[in-house]
């Protein structure tokens, strides 16, 4: 697979929608998670990322222009003991609290589907990370309607053991701008991840469509001691 450059993928996008990108960083010291959200109408675009413990949750940033909270409202990052969950919906909460119980990131999503917003059926995408004792591993999945049919959800999920260093996977929701916004396609893609956690950052979000994108979530974890840093960015400030 080539690799590809994560600024192009994003640059030449207008409307990915929300995205995952999981990898390592170039010096094999970091696990690395990027996850963003963007909106085409007001109650998307009302939003920001807060701090919630170890993880992060979306919020309002009018709560009087909130018109329907259902698909915007949730936890995107939590963390249950050495793993560290991202998706793009409540499906968090249904992957902390089923793999708390023992059952697999796998069986988690089983029990879920993409999203109920007929005519698009935006797909839920996953990732977990798992960091112990300086190793390293990631799964990302994505659940989707039948090329728009929703009598019919394909799962897919990919594993990745032993990531190579300055490589990460890249999934996001919308294959591109549309109406109704067709889903994404294919495998996460190879992409580059290079620079710290504060170029990383910059470069993400200075990438993402300047009228769309709504707030962006970066995480470096030391993979020998699991200690992290966290930058939060939102163009509601």
């Amino acid at each position: 697979m080539k690799k590809l450059s994560l600024e192009a993928e994003l640059r030449e996008n207008a409307y990915p929608g929300r995205g995952i990108v999981i990898g390592k960083s170039k010096d094999g010291k970091y696990a690395v998670t990027a996850y963003f959200i963007m909106g085409r109408s007001e109650n998307s675009r009302n939003r920001i990322f807060v701090e919630d413990g170890e993880g992060i949750r979306t919020k309002a940033f009018d709560e009087a222009k909130l018109s329907d909270p259902s698909l915007i409202i949730y936890a995107p990052v939590r963390v249950l003991g050495n793993k560290t969950i991202v998706t793009n919906g409540d499906q968090t909460d249904t992957i902390y609290e089923l793999m708390d119980k023992q059952q697999t990131f796998e069986q988690a999503l089983r029990t879920r589907e993409f999203e109920p917003d007929a005519p698009n059926y935006t797909p839920r995408i996953s990732g977990i990370m798992h960091v112990e004792n300086g190793s390293y591993n990631y799964a990302m999945s994505i659940l989707k309607s039948d090329n728009g049919n929703p009598a019919s959800c394909n799962r897919y999920t990919y594993a990745y053991e032993n990531p190579l260093d300055g490589e990460g996977r890249f999934i996001h929701t919308y294959l591109e701008d549309g109406n109704p916004l067709p889903s994404f396609e294919g495998e996460p893609k190879l992409v580059d991840i290079d620079g710290s956690i504060d170029s990383f950052t910059d470069k993400v979000w200075n990438s993402l469509n300047e009228d769309n994108k709504v707030s962006l979530f970066v995480r470096y974890i030391n993979i020998e001691d699991g200690t992290y840093e966290t930058r939060i960015v939102n163009k509601n400030a």
